[in-house]
């Protein structure tokens, strides 16, 4: 986020605030450009800038990749599903709309703590050299992906449960749409371990980013309620027709990519085509 923000103050963000709020001491003024009261380095500034762009970009983000996938991936014959609700898509993004807010600001204090330079973000490479580049992409994953496990298993507690995760269950069948359909603290609780990763790990600034938007990508994805099954891959990647079965059963594939956790903590269940909700919809379309 940091290098976000420094990209966002060169291009707009310090002439918008020397707009809004002029720096009065003609002292304080850059050279000959105009200068704000509030400095880039001024928490107020701070949190007011990530939170703008951090609702503006999971709003644009969501919508844009949750719309592709509902309209060129996601099966729409699953919407007859008995399980399916009525106007679901429709609650599903209200759901979301409901949650970002509150997702942004439990989230505040990470990015401010990346921008205040708190984390072990780096930007030059050199630092630390193109192998372990390549390893903390790998860890990366590795690592949120087991964390977010048990953060995602601890959630179905039931002292947990009712309250903070069963609104995201409420989509036995989900779209795309459901993907960020979370109770706020839910939500926040699931995105914890890719912020603390940078507070714990060298990491690069730019690699970060780009992983912090894919996994958004591959939440949207594995909830397309496709049961594609029979891939060498299916061992390994938990992909949408496991989490299809995590909605439908509940006590399954916590995991967010990877197999191996399912595996070793005993909740896994392996995509087989006789639990694919599409035959119960294909089944009732013959009977009718």
């Amino acid at each position: 986020m940091d290098f976000v923000l420094s990209t966002l103050d060169d291009l707009v963000l310090d002439k918008a605030y020397a707009a809004v709020l002029p720096a009065h001491n003609q002292s304080a003024l850059n050279g000959t450009l105009p200068a704000s009261a509030w400095p880039r380095d001024h928490i107020p500034r701070q949190l007011l800038s990530l939170s703008v762009f951090t609702l503006v970009g999971i709003h644009v983000l969501y919508f844009l990749f949750a719309t592709a996938s509902y309209y060129f991936i996601f099966d729409h014959q699953m919407m007859r599903h008995p399980r399916f609700l009525k106007n679901q898509v429709k609650l599903e993004i209200q759901s979301a709309l409901r949650a970002f807010p509150g997702i942004t600001l439990l989230t505040l204090p990470w990015f401010l703590g990346e921008v205040r330079g708190y984390s072990r973000l780096y930007e030059n490479v050199d630092e630390y050299g193109w192998a372990y580049l390549v390893f903390s992409l790998v860890f990366f994953l590795v690592f949120t992906d087991y964390a977010i496990y048990w953060v995602h298993r601890i959630l179905h507690h039931p002292l947990l449960y009712k309250t903070f995760h069963k609104p995201h269950h409420l989509w036995r069948v989900p779209t795309p749409f459901a993907s960020h359909a979370f109770h706020p603290v839910d939500g926040y609780l699931q995105s914890v371990p890719y912020h603390a990763f940078v507070f714990l790990f060298p990491m690069h600034r730019i690699a970060y980013l780009a992983l912090f938007v894919a996994v958004n990508f591959w939440s949207i994805f594995i909830h397309d309620s496709d049961m594609v099954t029979g891939h060498p891959l299916e061992h390994y990647i938990n992909g949408p027709a496991h989490h299809t079965l995590h909605h439908l059963y509940f006590t399954c594939n916590y995991g967010q990519y990877f197999t191996w956790a399912d595996k070793y903590g005993g909740s896994y269940k392996h995509p087989d085509p006789k639990d694919d909700p599409l035959r119960e919809v294909v089944n009732a379309k013959k009977v009718n």
